[in-house]
């Protein structure tokens, strides 16, 4: 698959990994989705097409979107947003900040069934 990686976000991509980087994404990659723990490779705040998103793994076409507060005001971007990398061949999955950090197993659980779903999906091709 074309991972459509744009090179000219990759200065952005590296500041949001370094200095703005959310309580619950560093959760996230901490808990589950560093270092394979969860049985696929995932890089943070991976450069895609026009946008940069917060967790991706190659292998599986997975991309992981954490929401918080600011992202009330943008429901009609973030659909379009998700709309665009879905039509690019890409499964995207949404949890709430707050589900990160107080409800992590389900979202271990959640993540863990996709990666499930997409890997036997590969297998059959």
């Amino acid at each position: 698959m074309n991972n459509y990686y744009n090179h000219s976000l990759k200065k952005n991509a590296r500041e949001l990994r370094t200095q703005s980087i959310s309580r619950a994404e560093k959760y996230l990659w901490k808990a589950g989705l560093k270092k394979k723990q969860l049985g696929v490779g995932f890089k943070r705040q991976r450069p895609i097409d026009r946008f940069i998103v917060d967790f991706f793994s190659a292998e599986i076409g997975l991309i992981i979107e954490v929401d918080g507060s600011s992202h009330t005001a943008k429901s009609s971007y973030d659909r379009y947003r998700q709309d665009r990398l879905e039509s690019l061949g890409y499964t995207l999955i949404r949890f709430q900040e707050g589900e990160v950090i107080h409800r992590y197993p389900d979202v271990e659980n959640e993540i863990r069934r996709v990666i499930e779903v997409l890997q036997d999906r590969l297998d059959e091709k």
